[in-house]
């Protein structure tokens, strides 16, 4: 979300007193050092109800929620550390400050379940108000109003929800997939809403704000918000912001999806996805380009174990292959071979991998490099035998970028380059949204295809 965050002032107060809270939520790496903020409202720094947590990247990662009326708080922390940055969280909190046992005025639970363990607990005193459902300014990805610097959230959110009058469970919200056991999405179901309810399921682009519970208590974008195909039920790929390697560091942004490398040093980014099998596809587009050097390609997880030696970047080892910008060479890590044109700031490269011919193709601005052709399997490069080798198992292989004093933006079907949209999205995308042609048989780098295709 960088700085975009919804906002609403309700007509009137609610339940101060007892409501709920669920929203799934998806974490990037921020830019700068402020916690990321998922929810704030009230009249400033004396009054007002906030939850938040620390970022991803440091040692603590916690969600902790605040209670401040007329100066005196009240705060909950969780001890679980909330640090992936690849898949979805469900949280849900419930509030309910009628209740005699101070132990449950505050119910927190995550992927279904409830959270019993905590680094502080001082939940709010028996029939105390909280800001929420009152008649201040609510933040849904900021913080409290007014009286601090903006603090927002870092990442994308889906379905969120506030229930005002009855605090539920997470089951209300979610259910438990009998196949896999894996908590997920379900539409609320048995829920009354309240005066200053709220269901926000972000399906429309042009009004994201949009209510769905049907009370109509709407919400107001600000900034530069996007809707993205990436669910809570289909995870897309980004670039892992924990993973660091070595050299000035990788600062991360647009939802981990951008990696800018502004000191002259390597660096490799690797995405959140991997595979060893299947034919994928993404793009990534240079928008700055110091020294008019990167690649582009992929490599095995083992080459995470290279992250404290900031010289080695994709190409450089055989268990890893890049095309390089400058000249269009690829490298292997047991030498180079001329295979296309140099890039320049503003195009954009396509890769496709194929992982059951172990091939790997490039394109530039749509035109594929080399005269090859992924759909037919002619002019692609043979990914080197490290990447290929089964004598320590499959090796899972994950798209990477390597800047260099650059910039880039990488799609992995959600249509967007850094904040900007593709300009028209090319076809064979199977839901995604690419700029250029996908070649057939290849897809996007998500978790619906990747339970399909891979």
């Amino acid at each position: 979300m960088a700085t975009t965050y919804l906002y609403r002032t309700p007509s009137s107060a609610g339940n101060r007193k007892t409501w709920t809270w669920s929203a799934w939520i998806k974490r990037a790496r921020k830019a700068d050092s402020n916690n990321s903020r998922l929810f704030g409202a009230g009249t400033g720094q004396s009054d007002y109800t906030s939850w938040f947590m620390y970022a991803p990247e440091t040692t603590d990662g916690r969600l902790q929620f605040q209670n401040r009326i007329s100066g005196t708080t009240t705060s909950v922390k969780l001890n679980r550390k909330f640090f992936d940055v690849a898949g979805w969280y469900h949280i849900v909190i419930a509030c309910d400050t009628t209740q005699s046992s101070a132990n449950d005025r505050m119910k927190f639970y995550v992927n279904g379940v409830q959270e019993t363990s905590f680094a502080e607990f001082v939940p709010p005193g028996q029939n105390v108000d909280t800001m929420v459902n009152n008649n201040v300014a609510h933040n849904i990805g900021a913080g409290e109003a007014t009286g601090y610097t903006p603090r927002y959230f870092s990442g994308a959110m889906n379905n969120v929800s506030i229930v005002d009058g009855a605090a539920l469970t997470a089951s209300s919200f979610g259910q438990t997939d009998t196949a896999s056991g894996i908590w997920k999405f379900k539409p609320p179901s048995g829920v009354t809403w309240g005066t200053n309810g709220t269901h926000l399921k972000f399906e429309n682009s042009g009004n994201l704000g949009l209510d769905s519970s049907g009370q109509t208590n709407n919400w107001t974008l600000s900034g530069n918000g996007k809707q993205i195909l990436s669910t809570p039920t289909n995870v897309y790929a980004t670039l892992n912001s924990l993973y660091t390697d070595g050299g000035s560091g990788i600062t991360y942004s647009n939802g981990d999806n951008t990696a800018n490398v502004t000191g002259n040093s390597w660096c490799t980014a690797m995405a959140t996805i991997a595979t060893n099998k299947g034919k994928w596809y993404w793009e990534a587009k240079i928008t700055y380009n110091n020294h008019n050097e990167g690649y582009i390609g992929a490599a095995t997880t083992n080459k995470m174990a290279l992250k404290t030696n900031a010289t080695h970047y994709l190409g450089q080892t055989t268990d890893s292959v890049g095309y390089y910008t400058g000249n269009g060479t690829i490298y292997d890590g047991s030498g180079t071979t001329a295979y296309g044109s140099a890039v320049t700031t503003g195009q954009i490269l396509g890769c496709a991998l194929d992982l059951d011919n172990n091939k790997i193709y490039f394109s530039i601005n749509g035109t594929w490099q080399n005269s090859a052709n992924p759909s037919g399997g002619t002019g692609g490069f043979n990914l080197p035998a490290g990447m290929t080798s089964t004598s320590q198992g499959n090796n899972l292989i994950v798209p990477c970028v390597s800047p260099n004093e650059s910039k880039w933006d990488c799609n992995f079907g959600n249509g967007f380059f850094g904040t900007t949209a593709i300009t028209s999205a090319g076809s064979n995308g199977n839901g995604s949204l690419f700029e250029y042609d996908v070649p057939s048989g290849y897809y996007a780098l998500n978790t619906k295809n990747l339970n399909t295709y891979g």
